[in-house]
């Protein structure tokens, strides 16, 4: 098995995605590989707005801070497309991951529903290992 250098977190600024932000900047500290945060805009958000892009980016700084991980190893991803095309194509350049995480539910959350559709769907799509992580808030779905 090659080892993982590059590993794709989803970020959509949901619990969920600040969870499995969390546990990316973790594996990425325990294996040395660097770390890429990408958000999708598509249907429901525009490109075009930038503050609502620049909030989610400064968020991700924040848990990179807080978590002590070298900034330099990280950055920051944004592509046009709904979430599951965009990480679909995350195990191809220019972000090249061998790995992706994502949270269990992102923005569109369903009560009664383990996994979002996003997760499912990479779960059942690609072609890199996926880390699919709980936000531990079971109690509430």
């Amino acid at each position: 098995m090659t080892p993982i250098q590059t590993i794709a977190v989803g970020f959509d600024g949901s619990p969920d995605a600040q969870a499995a932000a969390r546990c990316a900047l973790e594996l990425a500290n325990q294996l040395g590989a660097d770390l890429v945060f990408v958000h999708a805009t598509g249907l429901l958000e525009h490109i075009d707005e930038p503050q609502a892009v620049l909030d989610l980016e400064e968020t991700v700084w924040v848990l990179t801070s807080e978590t002590g991980f070298d900034p330099g190893r990280a950055r920051w991803h944004v592509d046009n497309g709904d979430p599951c095309s965009v990480l679909l194509r995350a195990g191809e350049p220019p972000i090249s991951a061998d790995l992706v995480v994502v949270g269990s539910r992102g923005q569109g959350n369903h009560v009664g529903l383990p996994l979002g559709s996003t997760s499912h769907e990479l779960a059942e799509h690609t072609t890199i290992p996926i880390v699919i992580v709980p936000n531990g808030e079971t109690g509430n779905r």
